[in-house]
């Protein structure tokens, strides 16, 4: 009696896409966001090999600079697919409700976030025209990032401020308000994750998580708020921005 095998894989999980397959996946993905990341990874992969295979001929090894250049050229390419693609998705995101939450999960390095914000003014606009606040917790202290209209997001953030300072009056707070505007206080939503990244550290490792446990009190407002980041990989999730 021939074997029915109909069903063979059936319970078998979905095999997962190899290395290349997820690189042509993100590559078709960051293309839309910018048209010409594939000419900038280009320039990157033949200017890097140019360099090193000239530098192999001034020292009269060629062919090992050519072998060695590649991969390294590769890796060139690679990695301003990934700048090109983060800068891109900041673009997108700018000006969009939840840009700050989303932002501030890519930061590396202990710190305690979350993409709902913990003050909300929404006024008669609705969420488009909201003011929104949100905290980050990590060894430098506290992190407040306020983003919306800047007059109304200045004065939220003030009124967190001093709420946040009751709970926890012996910890840094560091105050930010997302704009394009240059001011005292006022960044960039490209530039904020790199600037919270290079605070100097005051709290020890273990003071960190019972400020957040202390700041969990106060609660905090549940809204649905876009996805831009994936805080496991602490890069922007370009899937959760396409279509939003």
């Amino acid at each position: 009696m021939a074997k029915d095998t109909s069903d063979t894989g059936a319970g078998k999980p979905a095999k997962k896409p190899g290395r290349i397959a997820q690189l042509r996946t993100v590559l078709e993905q960051s293309r839309q966001l910018d048209p010409k990341i594939g000419w900038w990874m280009l320039l990157a992969f033949v200017g890097t090999w140019a360099v090193i295979i000239a530098i192999g001929w001034a020292v009269n090894w060629p062919v090992y600079a050519a072998i060695l250049g590649f991969p390294l050229a590769l890796l060139a390419a690679a990695f301003t697919m990934s700048r090109r693609a983060e800068r891109a998705a900041y673009a997108r995101m700018s000006g969009q409700p939840g840009a700050a939450g989303a932002a501030l999960t890519s930061l590396r390095g202990g710190w305690f976030t979350d993409q709902q914000p913990v003050a909300v003014d929404a006024g008669r606009g609705g969420v488009v025209e909201a003011a929104m606040v949100y905290r980050a917790v990590g060894r430098p202290g506290i992190v407040l990032v306020a983003e919306g209209p800047t007059a109304k997001a200045q004065r939220l953030l003030a009124l967190e401020r001093k709420k946040t300072a009751r709970v926890a009056p012996d910890v840094p707070i560091t105050t930010f308000v997302i704009s394009d505007e240059e001011g005292e206080g006022l960044v960039p939503i490209r530039k904020l994750s790199s600037r919270v990244q290079r605070m100097r550290p005051i709290l020890a490792k273990g003071d960190v998580a019972v400020v957040q446990k202390r700041l969990r009190a106060l609660g905090g407002m549940k809204l649905p708020v876009p996805a831009g980041m994936d805080p496991n990989r602490a890069r922007v999730d370009r899937r959760s921005m396409r279509g939003r």
